[in-house]
């Protein structure tokens, strides 16, 4: 039977990152995929900020296109900046999954495709991993610590489902489209955001620039009841519309249609740890709900998880409890907030407000805009409100002197 110090199991971007650092350290580490390939569930929008390359050393070949345009757009409102140098990626998700992969194996880890995780058991003072291959059969392996990198599946944290608590969910789906070079070049630096019930009642919907002539073209929703709207059209339906009404594409290479599941604690009371299993990534809710962006936050939560692992393993601490604390100081109150924000925006406005709400993004700058969208700093929408109120009332206190004006008097 092999035996390995850490197995962890589940390689996107949470788990290969994890794998790496332990590997790096000189810890026997095992990067268990369930899936053949990296193109299999290749299913994130995957846009950053430009610093998650330098954050996480990696290099441009992940990447599949730099933005420095940025839009969003409501069923009546639009607002758009642009920048002369790139301030964002868009990566190749399975590209990127690879090379964290290829970047275990390369510090000494092993890396196996195409193995599914069953179960654990408890033997004694072993943990035993039962995997079962493609081609049907079943292994056993032991660790010392097995880290749950599944995402919203939790497959190592919840092995029955009826264990598993209430969670908020999402629904995405994403097409990846091949257009024409003109269109292409129309949209190769741009990263475009909808609100609104035209284009995405319930959630929000992008379109994201690929290389090789393709765009990313996706809508989520909250799987929660609207306060106004009640009778909805297919999710797939608005994706549609994107390409139809937006991009107004008659003719167009449909490359691949994929779609997943999100699922998010409310204030993120998931279950971090149990015994010497813990886990990492979506399997604690590390995506942001509001954006869904999720790729750099897996990332910084292994980076956060690491430490607590290798004090583990070298006996300095006998429980992970740090680390659920560490995780919740880092992300817990600008995720709270940003829950709050997604319940309100998507499941409360009507679309006049969320059309004023984009009027108010007149305001601000690209520095200011990005900070909101990407690091959650949303005390700065009120930089945007203050200017459009004194606009407001300075039109009507010039709209009522003209009408003192025009008003006789009767003395």
């Amino acid at each position: 039977m092999q035996k390995f110090d850490v197995v962890v199991v589940g390689g996107g971007p949470a788990g290969g990152y994890g794998a790496f650092l332990l590997a790096q350290k000189g810890y026997k580490v095992l990067l268990v995929e369930q899936h053949p390939n990296f193109t299999k569930n290749n299913f994130s929008s995957a846009a950053t900020p430009l610093e998650t390359l330098s954050q996480f050393n990696l290099p441009s070949a992940v990447v599949a296109q730099y933005w420095r345009k940025l839009a969003v757009i409501s069923t009546n409102e639009a607002r758009s900046w642009t920048s002369d140098q790139p301030l964002g990626a868009v990566f190749d998700f399975a590209k990127l999954r690879a090379y964290l992969a290829e970047s275990v194996e390369q510090q000494g880890g092993t890396v196996w495709l195409g193995h599914r995780y069953l179960k654990t058991v408890q033997e004694g003072e072993k943990t035993l991993v039962q995997l079962k291959r493609s081609r049907g059969e079943v292994i056993t392996i032991a660790a010392l610590v097995v880290v749950d990198a599944t995402g919203y599946a939790r497959a190592v944290m919840y092995p029955q489902k009826s264990d598993r608590p209430s969670f908020y969910k999402a629904t995405g789906i994403e097409y990846l489209i091949t257009v024409d070079k003109q269109t292409h070049a129309q949209y190769a630096e741009s990263l475009l955001f909808f609100l609104g019930y035209r284009w995405s009642p319930r959630g929000y919907s992008w379109i994201f620039p690929m290389d090789n002539y393709q765009l990313k073209v996706g809508s989520a929703w909250i799987d929660a009841e609207h306060q106004y709207l009640k009778t909805l059209k297919p999710l797939r339906d608005y994706t549609k519309a994107l390409i139809t009404d937006y991009l107004q594409l008659d003719h167009y290479q449909l490359v691949e249609i994929h779609g997943s599941i999100l699922e998010y604690s409310s204030h993120l009371e998931d279950t971090y740890y149990r015994d010497n299993l813990i886990a990492i990534g979506d399997a604690v809710s590390t995506v942001n709900f509001l954006g869904g962006e999720g790729i750099r936050h897996g990332m910084q939560g292994a980076a956060i998880a690491v430490p607590y692992i290798e004090a583990y393993l070298q006996g300095k601490k006998t429980s992970f409890s740090g680390y659920e604390k560490a995780m919740k100081d880092y992300f817990g109150q600008k995720w709270h907030v940003s829950e709050v924000i997604n319940r309100k925006v998507y499941l409360q406005y009507d679309d006049a407000k969320i059309d004023l709400g984009v009027a108010y993004l007149k305001y601000l700058s690209f520095d200011e805009a990005i900070d909101i969208l990407f690091n959650y700093k949303f005390d700065k929408l009120y930089r945007g409100i203050y200017p459009f109120i004194l606009k407001k009332i300075n039109k009507l206190a010039q709209s009522l002197k003209r009408w003192l004006v025009r008003t006789p008097r009767n003395d």
